[in-house]
């Protein structure tokens, strides 16, 4: 598509992304995008299976443990195929071409927007509810909210990278002195002898398997978003060095603090008030907090916006790359003249999740979105295990054991098979979006010899929109002259 606006004089500086995101930064954008609403508004999923507190720690534990090795193997594959894109060029290598669009499409359609979308009305609800203490919170006022916080992280991840990066610092410290805030109080309980949850804290277990099961499953979902740094590879600096150490610095500030929270919210409050709460940390400071208590609304609010920031951030880099390799519109490759960031990527991301604000069912959506998330590591594992065989020689400057790929492979899509056993109607659906994906990769990808006025118009809507979004292929010069 070199006819698309092309410069007419040369620069000094390429329009390329940059690399400037530091290993602190790095960690903050995981533990940004992994402690979202989930440790603050309902940790209950596992206690609620597991039926006793000493078992529901346990499982915090395992489900931490499972998903650091996970994040290990993510490691070992971004150290050896250092690219921008992350779970989609691990498939794309190991599999070719159309698994690695079906991993692009699920996350294109549902895993990014369905997510951004539901945890910003959840941020507007938790930012609306002092100002509301006695009623529901207005079901317009939350969207209009919730429109405004994504417009505003997508204009900041559209001007400056360093600006994106430097606001989840903040976010990521805010959400940690929350929950620092949540363990201090719990241990200064604890330490008055409020220990009665934790005596005799394995009576009532519910040892079956499919509790077992179950309590995993929402545990397996508290950690997710380890994976995302991986998707920002060709931005973070020495990546060879710092992405196996964010992501392994990262799981172990996770899990420690899952469990010291766990154990500061039994502090305070018994299992029952926990399993019967809407926000346990909302329950928990007006518990203790007294009038300070409208702090933790909005300390959730910042916290969850957090993940949406890191989202957005890693998210427009891997519908970037798909671009690049023909599973996206052109225009979508192209880099911003000025900002030198990813800004049509991001604007399509500000779209969608606008289009799923409005949806009267957004936990459906969700749903969609688990099933979609299992079913690509699913593939990711499986595919690592597979360039075991297929390419021996690559260089691996990290090298996990090939059995661990292949044990978690086995076990994220007996995940999907639980997902598909308790949400068929949700599974069915997300089945058939991959099959309307399908169908568009047909057309758009493998259709190659278009008639001419059929490819004219795509060229002249690429043209359009590279000029209106003032956007060029990477590589191409900055400061041009648009015809």
């Amino acid at each position: 598509m070199s006819e698309t606006a092309g410069p007419e004089k040369v620069m000094q500086e390429k329009v390329e992304l940059k690399k400037q995101i530091t290993l602190f930064q790095g960690v903050s954008i995981i533990v940004g995008i992994i402690i979202g609403s989930g440790i603050f508004v309902s940790p209950v999923g596992i206690l609620m299976h597991t039926k006793s507190v000493g078992s529901s720690l346990v499982m915090w534990a395992v489900c931490g443990v499972y998903n650091t090795l996970c994040a290990l193997c993510y490691a070992e594959l971004g150290a050896s195929m250092p690219q921008s894109g992350g779970e989609y060029i691990y498939i794309k290598r190991a599999f070719g071409d159309y698994p690695a669009f079906v991993c692009l499409w699920i996350n294109f359609l549902l895993i990014c927007p369905v997510g951004i979308a539901a945890l910003s009305l959840i941020a507007a609800l938790y930012i609306l509810q002092p100002f509301f203490p006695d009623c529901e919170v207005p079901v317009l006022a939350q969207r209009l909210i919730a429109i405004c916080l994504i417009c505003f992280l997508i204009a900041v991840n559209m001007r400056n990278v360093k600006w994106a990066t430097r606001l989840q610092v903040f976010i990521t410290t805010s959400k940690l002195i929350a929950l620092a805030i949540i363990i201090i109080i719990g241990f200064i309980y604890f330490g008055k002898g409020s220990t009665e949850n934790f005596s005799d804290a394995f009576s009532g277990t519910d040892y079956s398997a499919g509790a077992m099961a179950l309590s995993f499953y929402s545990g397996f979902w508290a950690y997710s978003g380890w994976s995302y740094l991986s998707f920002l590879t060709e931005e973070l600096v020495n990546p060879n060095r710092n992405l196996p150490l964010a992501i392994m610095i990262s799981m172990g500030i996770v899990t420690s603090v899952y469990l010291i929270a766990n154990v500061a919210y039994l502090a305070v409050l018994s299992p029952q008030a926990m399993l019967q709460s809407t926000a346990v940390a909302v329950t928990f400071a007006s518990y203790t907090m007294g009038v300070m208590a409208w702090i933790m609304p909005i300390l959730i609010a910042v916290s969850v916006c957090g993940t949406m920031n890191g989202t957005s951030l890693s998210m427009s880099r891997l519908f970037f790359i798909g671009a690049q390799n023909n599973h996206m519109p052109l225009f979508m490759s192209m880099i911003h003249a000025t900002y030198l960031t990813p800004a049509a990527s991001l604007l399509v991301i500000l779209i969608l999740v606008i289009c799923f604000q409005s949806s009267n069912d957004i936990w459906f959506l969700i749903e969609m979105e688990g099933f979609g998330f299992a079913t690509v590591l699913t593939i990711v594992f499986a595919g690592q295990a597979y360039l075991r065989w297929k390419e021996p020689d690559l260089h691996r400057p990290i090298k996990v054991p090939v059995a661990l790929p292949i044990t978690l492979s086995v076990i994220t899509f007996a995940i999907v098979i639980l997902t598909f056993y308790q949400k068929p109607h949700e599974s069915i659906m997300a089945l058939l979006l991959v099959g309307v994906g399908t169908l568009l990769y047909l057309l758009g990808n493998r259709w190659t010899k278009k008639p001419k006025e059929i490819q004219n118009k795509i060229d002249s809507i690429n043209k359009f929109i590279q000029k209106l979004l003032m956007v060029l292929p990477q590589d191409n010069p900055n400061n041009v002259k648009w015809d």
